[in-house]
């Protein structure tokens, strides 16, 4: 009889020493820090972190609220360093990954990009788009030289627009026009929009009319810039790219579906669909209950690992891990919101995983860390005007425009 080494017995169960290593650091992911309360609680819309280091603050924190701005954390402390007000129409939240410049897109037709350093609470740039488009998602190339926005459908028209992000000393102006735009490609709303980790030429972007497309940048046009067209069948919620050298790209959707290909099988025999789940919350085995919604994804680049994050409206975090015969749940992260969890941000380089809610909570979770100054916070239902908008997670959300 063949005797089976250790790593060929975890590889024959669906599991390797790497990722029984991850799973217990997600395991042991425990509350550190908590931030405080402000004056006016928001649901916090989204996260990121600034990639360059400030030698005697540490990281930044930029967080999207409800209420039309960006605050501005200390990441160990959280507290707010500095906010960013009166800009209802906000979309997204992203740090530049070279200096401290944030950018939001706007329903107003811009996309605004403020310095995280300075007090003032006006933008430093204003990327213009053309007339009646209203942004709702964006992103900006790994090099921070292209920034691409997109729009919601206006008559017949979803466009993906772009424009040159680098500072040219012979044009002071804070104004910038587009480059050009693609129209061609989108039926739907855009509500998703992603640059590749390391190849600013690579975009991919998602709709309300279940695309999710990936572009060449690069190419002339906008049909030689389409490398493939992939059918979520379901309004894009979430969009990222995973696999080693990033060659994969997944999808969430406003129903709770999850989707996943390989673009290394584009020009192969192989199928591109890793894994296709219309409704992840039917098929998922949650240890300790039931998982309400999904809220996005996290690539573990340490051990070429996909996993989904979601959650439940009480406020319980479930990190599942992605493979090919479908999603496991690994582990709930209990104790710490109150209420639904709408946004997170993982760091690979410390292994810290920054969550925020719709308690108006922002939370800094450690493997093994202690919280320093734990209060538990009741239930905190805000009162604002995202009731009055659609729900991210009701799957109503969209309405999915059918295809003639």
């Amino acid at each position: 009889m063949k005797k089976l080494r250790l790593t060929e017995i975890f590889t024959t169960l669906g599991c390797t020493p790497d990722m029984e290593k991850i799973e217990e650091q997600f395991a042991n992911l425990n509350i550190v820090k908590r931030s405080s309360e402000t004056k006016e609680p928001t649901y916090l819309l989204g996260i990121d972190t600034s990639k360059t280091v400030q030698t005697e603050k540490g990281s930044l924190v930029a967080v999207l609220c409800s209420n039309g701005s960006i605050r501005i954390h200390d990441k160990e402390r959280l507290n707010v360093i500095r906010e960013f007000r009166g800009y209802p129409g906000l979309n997204g939240v992203k740090f530049a990954n070279s200096h401290d410049s944030v950018y939001s897109s706007c329903t107003d037709g811009t996309v605004k990009c403020w310095d995280a350093r300075l007090a003032s609470g006006k933008p430093v740039q204003l990327f213009k788009g053309y007339p009646s488009n209203i942004f709702i998602s964006f992103d900006i190339s790994s090099n921070d030289h292209v920034i691409c926005a997109g729009t919601e459908k206006v008559d017949d028209d979803a466009l993906l627009v772009f424009w040159d992000a680098r500072i040219n000393s012979q044009d002071l102006s804070t104004t910038k026009e587009p480059l050009g735009a693609y129209s061609e490609t989108h039926s739907d709303d855009i509500t998703q929009v992603r640059f590749h980790p390391s190849n600013p030429n690579m975009v991919v972007s998602g709709s309300t009319d279940g695309l999710v497309n990936v572009f060449d940048i690069s190419a002339d046009n906008e049909d030689d810039a389409l490398v493939t067209t992939c059918n979520s069948v379901s309004s894009v919620s979430f969009i990222g790219w995973s696999g080693k050298d990033y060659k994969q790209i997944y999808c969430m959707t406003h129903d709770e579906g999850f989707c996943w290909w390989d673009l290394n099988h584009l020009d192969t025999d192989e199928p591109i669909t890793c894994l296709n789940v219309p409704d992840v919350r039917e098929v998922i085995n949650v240890k300790e209950g039931i998982l309400d919604y999904l809220i996005g994804g996290l690539y573990h680049e340490k051990t070429d690992k996909l996993f989904v994050v979601g959650g439940t409206n009480t406020g319980i975090i479930r990190i599942m891990n992605c493979m090919t015969s479908g999603l496991v749940h690994v582990t709930s992260l209990q104790g710490g919101h109150a209420a639904t969890v709408r946004s997170f941000c993982w760091n690979m380089q410390d292994d810290s995983l920054l969550t925020g809610g719709e308690d108006a909570q922002l939370l800094l979770w450690k493997p093994g860390a202690v919280e320093k100054t734990f209060t538990k916070k009741d239930s905190m239902k805000i009162a604002s005007s995202v009731h009055q908008r659609v729900r991210v997670h009701s799957n109503d959300s969209y309405k999915r425009r059918k295809k003639q």
